[in-house]
């Protein structure tokens, strides 16, 4: 059995879908590695020492659950990690592509690295980052999609 697992990822700002592939995650390894990447091709919102705090937070009740931060390449943070398995979490065909070709060429560089796919649970499957960002700016509502510690990030900021 794979004992150490890295779920990737910028998490600008977690959401309750990333957090659901987390627990999920954890229920199936030992060892959970949440990786959060500083992604500065990407322009995250968040600097990476609030990304990074705002995901321990929320999987604080997660035992198993380590986070990280990492600039690298994902497939030498794992093995910085002495991970085996990279886990993705698919919302849509979108995504399976994208993470196909991914996982191709994670598997190219360390064929003994595998790659695991977690379906979203069809309550997460429109959540993203980027549409919590958006709805933020305009002053929707995102309680439902996002853990409670991003919330209150979110609502200190506006104090």
């Amino acid at each position: 059995m794979r004992q150490i697992a890295i779920v990737p990822g910028t998490f600008d700002p977690i959401t309750l879908g990333h957090l659901d592939i987390i627990r999920r995650a954890s229920q199936l390894f030992s060892k959970v590695i949440v990786g959060v990447a500083a992604s500065k091709r990407k322009h995250p919102k968040f600097d990476i020492d609030t990304r990074v705090a705002l995901v321990r937070e929320a999987t604080a009740d997660l035992e198993n659950v380590d986070v990280k931060p990492f600039d690298n390449m994902l497939v030498n943070f794992a093995r910085d990690n002495n991970a085996e398995v990279i886990v993705k979490g698919l919302r849509a065909i979108t995504d399976f592509e994208y993470e196909f070709q991914q996982g191709a060429l994670n598997h190219q560089i360390d064929p003994n690295l595998e790659n695991i796919y977690i379906m979203s649970d069809p309550e997460y499957m429109y959540v993203s980052s980027s549409v919590v960002r958006e709805l933020h700016e305009l002053d929707a509502d995102i309680s439902k999609l996002v853990p409670k510690c991003v919330l209150e990030y979110y609502n200190n900021l506006k104090k």
